[in-house]
Parts: C-alpha cells; sequence; structure tokens
C-alpha cells in the first residue's frame, strides 16, 4: 500500500504537536503530503435559554488566528521539502476528521490523543477512539513525547 497523503488533525496541544513531527518524518520517508486538520468543534454542550450567539467578528478573528497558526504548522513542512495544504472546518472534530479523510483521498490519518480523562471521557469519548473506530484508512495514534505524557 502507497501512503501519498497524510491527514493531520491538529488542537495545537502538545499531543496534537508531537504527532505532527511524527508525520513529517513519517511523510519525509515515504514523500507524501501531508493535509494539516484544524476543526472548530461546534458539538452542542447544551443550551441555556436566553443565551447570546457569538458576533460573527467572533468567528472571523477565531479563524484567522487559527489560519496563523495553521501556516506556523505548514512552515515546518516547508523546511524539510515536504508539500502541504492547511484546512479548517467546523463540525463535530471525529465527524470532520472522517469526512476530510473521506472526501481528500487520504491514506493515513497520524493523530495524537487527546488525554480526555474521568467523567468527560466516559460521556463522550475520545476522538481518537471514534476515528480508528470509523475512518475509511489507517489510523496512526501517538502518545506523545515523555515530557507531554506526563504533563
Amino acid at each position: 500500500m502507497a501512503i501519498q497523503h497524510i491527514l493531520v488533525p491538529t488542537d495545537f496541544s502538545e499531543y496534537a504537536d508531537y504527532a505532527l513531527d511524527y508525520a513529517i518524518a513519517l511523510a519525509q520517508k515515504l514523500q507524501a503530503r501531508l493535509t494539516v486538520l484544524h476543526i472548530i468543534d461546534t458539538t452542542p454542550l447544551g443550551v441555556v435559554e436566553g443565551t447570546a450567539m457569538l458576533p460573527p467578528s467572533y468567528w472571523q478573528e477565531l479563524e484567522t488566528d487559527l489560519e496563523q497558526r495553521l501556516e506556523e504548522s505548514l512552515k515546518r513542512l516547508d523546511d524539510v521539502g515536504l508539500q502541504g495544504e492547511p484546512l479548517i472546518v467546523h463540525g463535530v472534530p471525529f465527524q470532520m476528521i472522517i469526512e476530510v479523510a473521506e472526501g481528500r483521498d487520504v491514506d493515513l490519518i497520524v493523530m495524537g490523543t487527546h488525554g480526555r480523562t474521568g467523567l468527560t471521557h466516559v460521556l463522550m469519548g475520545s476522538v481518537a477512539e471514534k476515528v480508528v473506530r470509523l475512518a475509511p484508512c489507517p489510523v496512526l495514534v501517538t502518545r506523545g513525547s515523555t515530557e507531554a505524557s506526563t504533563s
């Protein structure tokens, strides 16, 4: 199986950063291109009657900030001569990772663990677990460096 396109979802955490490093090293060996994906999570957490909607300017500023952060990630690809593209989408994280993988003919997803524990993990599950179960391609989940996993 040839791996030509790797998807790297990121939330800009240490775990996601480690996964990006891993994906870059792998892509160099395989001469693959990368798509670095950030999902603006629109999972409803509950609705309180009378809650005000966030103004459109908030979303615009958020996307501008995220675009800059993705460009910084892509500079790491450029520095080692790899092709890459940034992508920002809105939705439920695990669903969007799967949709992007399907829609862009991704051969491999490389992602970090999130570290969600306790009641939140029981109620919502892990994004990585759901992607592993439902993805249309293989998924490589990295735990992160020793420093990231102990903090």
